[in-house]
C-alpha cells in the first residue's frame, strides 16, 4: 500500500531543519499515536479519551518518558535530543516548568525526526517502549 502521506525530504535535508520543525511534527506523530492507541483499547466517548490523552502528551508526561527511555536510544539519537532540547524556543510554557517544556520539545524533536527521516521501524520500537 502506498504511503498516506508523502515524506520526500531526504535526510540532508532533514538534518538542516531546524529541530523545532522536528518537534513541530513529532508533536503531531506521537498524539496520534495516543488517541489511536486510547481508541483501541477503551470503549472512551471522545471528551473522555481527550482527557486521558492529556495525561501523556503534556510536557511532564514526555520529559518524563524521555528520562526513562534515555539510556535505550542510540548516540545519534541522543544527539537528536540534545539539538531539539537545545533549539532556542521562546514560548513561555503555561502548565509545565521550563525544564520540563525543554525535554518534551527534545522528546517531540526525537519522534519528529524518526518519522520524517522514515525510520518507522525504530519509531515503533520507541513507541511501544512507552
Amino acid at each position: 500500500m502506498e504511503e498516506l502521506i508523502d515524506r520526500t525530504k531526504d535526510v540532508t535535508e532533514v538534518n538542516l531543519m531546524p529541530p523545532l520543525v522536528w518537534a513541530y511534527v513529532g508533536d503531531s506523530v506521537y498524539e496520534l499515536y495516543i488517541r489511536t492507541k486510547l481508541v483501541n483499547i477503551t470503549k472512551l466517548n471522545p471528551h473522555k479519551l481527550h482527557i486521558e490523552s492529556i495525561k501523556y502528551v503534556k510536557a511532564g508526561a514526555q520529559a518524563k518518558i524521555l528520562s526513562e527511555i534515555y539510556d535505550k536510544l542510540t548516540i545519534q539519537e541522543q544527539e537528536i535530543v540534545r539539538r531539539a532540547r537545545n533549539a532556542e524556543n521562546h514560548h513561555l510554557p503555561k502548565n509545565a516548568s521550563s525544564r520540563d517544556y525543554m525535554y518534551s520539545t527534545a522528546f517531540e524533536g526525537l519522534i519528529g525526526y524518526l518519522y520524517l527521516t522514515k525510520q518507522d521501524k525504530r519509531l515503533k520500537e520507541i513507541l511501544e517502549l512507552i
